[in-house]
């Protein structure tokens, strides 16, 4: 006899908010953020959610491919889930799209998964630490100087020790603000960039040094093109900081075939195929880890890992985990501690979402 806990309902719904001002990094501008949720409903009535950013066709995905494969699987099988859904875009391919919608959907029978067996994701998922260490993200080019200083040295009040900015504006450009936020900021706090891949490979090794030498910069991120692995690997060897890569990972293939050319790895869990993935990738690199943006979607696995370094505080979603979901984190001393409640810890506030959704 079953016990109630067979998916009946898979549904997606997308929401685009706008930015609270012009963003731009290295290579790319934009002016809304689209998040796209994915609700799961078993036979007993536990409900669980999910989420990834990306294009509003995210719900096409999961409502006429994604959502049909997992119904009638019981909830507690999530791999089964996962396998199922895989098999599904066999013809579609797995990086991009797909994967991020597999994500939002295997994130939400995760969160589900939890709640029917009473206990917080974090620990059904055996987590390894408390608390996940974060980095403030976001000083983007389209800010001015001061606006740049203003936010990286405001996360440094609330107790963030290491912040990020973006660069790619060009290379004094750059070393002018990194100079500027190192001078409000203090000597002791670490100090990221990220240039989306805007540069060569000779510009950027000339960039790192000086950025190293006149800002005390720890960790340049896609410093060129993710596609580059021979620049990453080169720059990784001479470059005195943390040459860091990887958000554009939506397979396990991708990330071996990355890690040996950086210095951190990095993961989306809304891009790698969700949670499942993810620990995957995890458990086949020992270079330390680190997850990008998305922290709400992350923090309940970035506790397993045992080489996990930290998770990035992305100012656009943060601003909309916590507008549109109860239960989103705030970080304590430079952390985030995830809630003990059954699940995920998280409530999507509908009423309020309704004014951007979009489909």
């Amino acid at each position: 006899m079953s016990d109630g806990h067979e998916v009946t309902e898979v549904d997606a719904a997308a929401y685009t908010v706008p930015t609270d001002g012009p963003e731009a990094d290295g290579t790319l501008t934009w002016d809304a953020t689209t998040m796209v949720l994915v609700t799961v409903r078993t036979r007993a009535g536990v409900t669980g959610v999910g989420h990834t950013y990306g294009h509003e066709c995210l719900k096409g995905l999961v409502d006429g491919l994604l959502g049909p494969r997992v119904v009638g699987i019981d909830v507690r099988e999530t791999g089964a889930a996962w396998e199922a859904m895989r098999s599904a875009i066999r013809n579609l391919g797995r990086p991009g799209l797909c994967s991020m919608a597999i994500a939002a959907v295997d994130m939400a029978l995760w969160d589900a998964k939890a709640r029917a067996l009473d206990v917080p994701l974090h620990r059904l998922l055996g987590a390894a630490r408390a608390e996940v260490p974060v980095y403030g993200s976001g000083g983007f080019t389209t800010y001015s100087r001061d606006d740049l200083v203003a936010q990286l040295a405001g996360w440094v009040e609330q107790g963030i020790s290491r912040v990020k900015m973006k660069i790619g504006i060009s290379p004094q450009d750059d070393l002018e603000r990194a100079r500027a936020v190192r001078a409000a900021i203090g000597d002791d706090v670490e100090l990221y960039v990220d240039a989306n891949g805007a540069y060569d490979q000779v510009t950027a090794l000339r960039l790192g040094r000086r950025l190293v030498e006149e800002a005390d910069v720890t960790w340049f991120e896609e410093p060129v093109s993710s596609d580059d692995l021979q620049g990453l690997a080169a720059l990784s060897r001479d470059l005195p900081l943390d040459v860091t890569a990887g958000e554009y990972g939506y397979h396990l293939e991708y990330f071996q075939a990355m890690a040996p050319c950086v210095d951190v790895v990095q993961a989306d869990i809304t891009r790698c195929a969700g949670i499942t993935e993810f620990l995957r990738v995890a458990s086949t690199t020992t270079k330390p880890l680190s997850g990008h943006c998305a922290p709400m979607a992350h923090v309940h696995a970035a506790t397993v890992p045992t080489h996990f370094r930290h998770l990035e505080y992305f100012h656009d979603h943060v601003r909309i985990e916590q507008m549109l979901f109860d239960g989103a984190l705030e970080p304590v001393a430079g952390s985030l501690v995830p809630a003990e409640t059954p699940g995920n810890g998280l409530v999507f506030k509908e009423a309020d979402a309704k004014q951007f959704r979009v489909s």
